[in-house]
Order: C-alpha cells, then sequence, then structure tokens
C-alpha cells in the first residue's frame, strides 16, 4: 500500500507522546505559518498517514504503546513515502543518527527541544524547490527535479528528501571531487558536530538504489577526500 503523495503545502505531521512537547512544538509551527496534525503513537502516526497527505513527518524515536519512532520511520518509508521524516532523539552519539538514518528518517532533532534550531530545520527541508532547470542529467542517470525522483535506463527510482538533495549535488558538479565538508554544508545546510559516517550512509543507500541492475557505479569515493560523480 502507497501513501498519499506529498504535498509541500499540506500539514506537517507531529507523533509525540509527551503531550506538553507537542503542542510546544504545534504552537511554534503554527506561529512560523505552518498547519499541524498531532498523533500520540506509532500506530495512530501511521493511521493519519495513510489517509491524509503531508508535507513532512516529525517522530520521536521513543513512543508510548509499544511501537516506537524507528519501527514508524521504517514502515512508512516501505509504503514508499516521500516526505521528509524527522527523528526526535535524546542522543547525539554516532550510533544514534545512523540508527535513525537506517531507519528511513531524513535527518534528527535533538532533545532538549530549542525553538529556533528546530523551525530552522524545518525552513531547510520545506523551502521551495527550483524549478528552473527540470531535469540534471549524466551519463545515463536522469533527475527529475520537478517529481524529485531519479529515472536511469527507464527505470524511476524513488528518493527520500535527503537522498535527493545529495544526489542532485553531486549531479550538479559533475567530475569535480566534493570533500565531505561541502557535501554536509550544501546538503545539510548547517554543521553536523563531531565526526560522523552520515555522509557514508547516504551514499550508500544512493548507490543500492542507482546500482540496483546491476548499472555502472557512478558514484566514486576518493579516499580521504569525499566523493566524485564520474564514470569508472
Amino acid at each position: 500500500m502507497e501513501l498519499p503523495p506529498t504535498d509541500p503545502n499540506a500539514p506537517i505531521l507531529i507523533v509525540e507522546s509527551d503531550e506538553l512537547l507537542a503542542q510546544r512544538m504545534a504552537n511554534d509551527l503554527q506561529g512560523a505559518g505552518y498547519e499541524v496534525a498531532i498523533a500520540r503513537d506509532a500506530a495512530s502516526g501511521l493511521a493519519q498517514a495513510s489517509e491524509t497527505s503531508h508535507a513532512l513527518a516529525i517522530v520521536d524515536r521513543l513512543l508510548a504503546g509499544g511501537d516506537s519512532g524507528l519501527w514508524l520511520c521504517n514502515h512508512l518509508r516501505s509504503r514508499h513515502t516521500q516526505m521528509p521524516l524527522l527523528l526526535i532523539i535524546a542522543r547525539d552519539s554516532v550510533e544514534d543518527r545512523v540508527e535513525c538514518l537506517e531507519a528511513g528518517a531524513d535527518d534528527y532533532i535533538l532533545k532538549p527541544y530549542q525553538a529556533d534550531a528546530f523551525l530552522n530545520l524545518i525552513h531547510i527541508y520545506l523551502r521551495p524547490g527550483d524549478t528552473s532547470a527540470p531535469q540534471l542529467r549524466f551519463a545515463d542517470l536522469v533527475l527529475d527535479l520537478n517529481r524529485r525522483c531519479a529515472v536511469r535506463r527507464g527505470q524511476t527510482i524513488s528518493l527520500t528528501m535527503k537522498e535527493f538533495e545529495l544526489l542532485r549535488f553531486l549531479m550538479e558538479n559533475p567530475r569535480e571531487v566534493l570533500t565531505r565538508e561541502q557535501i554536509l554544508e550544501n546538503v545539510w545546510g548547517y554543521d553536523f558536530m563531531g565526526e560522523s559516517n552520515v555522509i557514508e550512509v547516504y551514499v550508500r543507500y544512493l548507490r543500492l538504489k542507482l546500482e540496483d541492475e546491476g548499472q555502472k557505479r557512478l558514484i566514486q569515493t576518493v579516499r580521504g577526500v569525499g566523493y566524485v560523480l564520474r564514470e569508472g
């Protein structure tokens, strides 16, 4: 079962068992001009996402009622949702970040809650896309900027928000070696604190999707530096 298509003007879904935190986030989002829907657990969050289109979902990793936020993100991705998924986490370790990303989340929000950082992150994910160039092309790979998906050898490849942004940055700079710092700054829009293998995780996901039918590798690793989009 596929979920409703993502609508950038649709409400933001908050899945949060802490009623005070959910209401605080909702008030801040509404004050910034966004519409909001709230679910208290994973099951009701999945039900709301299945019934209605949302612009973005914010999910607490630790939810009451049994199923976790990680379970919900995995379930939403398995149903091919394209909306950005942001996980709320309490610890900022590499293992926690990677676990969130592997569950299908695009990014994370760190507790304790800080309104300014929270709203800045929401703005990054919901800023209007650039439709001046509807497609980017490299070799046999096409990135559709309007549909926010990739096409290779006639096969449409679904991408999460961050997968799309990473591939777009690589395709906007073909054959140019891009450092990890450049990628973090231009794709994530802010600096990760400390060492993180978040880029490696996303490159691995992109390679799995782009090379699913045995296609030639296009995203090449430059050891000790970063990545480059080139053939062979």
